[in-house]
């Protein structure tokens, strides 16, 4: 035989749960939950010709960029070097990294992307859209958890990457701690280098290995910029940080400019 029971508050219970839900909003902003990490493809395209470069923005703009859109990823950006016209960087964000994994996989069976870019899917080994390509999956820094749009979109806005590779695991590890715990980062924000991202490399060609982004209205802001950099106390102190030498075999510096259809 079933008996019914019942609950009485009494008022101290009363006040404790009312202080509880008055109190739980002021807990949460005194406790934010951090933000989501992100995770980064970087679709490099090496082309021959122009002929390559204009069918590739074809395909960027009619097929893949919409395509991305539709499977819910955020602003694409798309570079193009400088100094040469022979390849284009596409830089995709998202906090899922096994979405980020199968984006290929999953365009080849959406019927919108397959017809926009059948020039792309279906071209003929002996004329191709590029002469070869690489991916290269990146995971972001604690300190820059999330990329941030840059204001910048100009024809004569500079974007620059770095490549940092290290010489050791162990050193490269080092590196990434100077960015983070040292606060390079910070050094960086500091002094408004107006930064995309900071990221390791967690798949590419050149390993151990980290890259980022920052970017400036023009080229005359760019090296004054760094010349600030070079100049600052905070820098000149962790530099000569022993704890942090030789943690940088090799850096490759690539200036560029953002495609004309870059979200960037």
């Amino acid at each position: 035989m079933l008996k019914n029971t019942r609950y009485f508050l009494n008022g101290n219970h009363l006040i404790a749960l009312c202080l509880f839900f008055f109190l739980l909003p002021r807990m949460t902003q005194a406790h934010p939950v951090p933000p989501k990490k992100e995770y980064y493809s970087l679709l490099v395209y090496h082309l021959k010709d122009k002929g390559q470069e204009a069918r590739l923005d074809t395909y960027c703009q009619q097929a893949l960029i919409p395509f991305l859109h539709k499977q819910g990823f955020g602003k694409i950006g798309v570079f193009k070097p400088v100094t040469n016209d022979t390849t284009v960087y596409i830089l995709i964000p998202s906090s899922n990294l096994e979405k980020l994994l199968k984006w290929p996989e999953n365009a080849l069976k959406d019927p919108a992307y397959l017809q926009s870019g059948k020039d792309y899917v279906e071209t003929a080994w002996d004329h191709p859209i590029y002469s070869r390509m690489e991916t290269i999956i990146l995971e972001a820094f604690p300190e820059m958890p999330r990329m941030e749009v840059p204001h910048v979109k100009d024809t004569g806005a500079i974007y620059e990457l770095r490549s940092y590779e290290g010489p050791t695991e162990r050193l490269y590890q080092n590196k990434v701690e100077m960015f983070n715990k040292g606060n390079e980062v910070g050094i960086f924000r500091r002094l408004g280098f107006n930064a995309v991202f900071y990221a390791s490399v967690v798949s590419g060609s050149k390993m151990p290995n980290l890259m980022y982004m920052t970017s400036f209205v023009s080229r005359a802001e760019r090296e004054a910029h760094w010349k600030a950099f070079g100049a600052d106390a905070d820098w000149k102190k962790l530099i000569g940080d022993s704890y942090y030498a030789h943690n940088v075999s090799h850096q490759d510096i690539i200036l560029c400019h953002a495609a004309s259809y870059s979200e960037y």
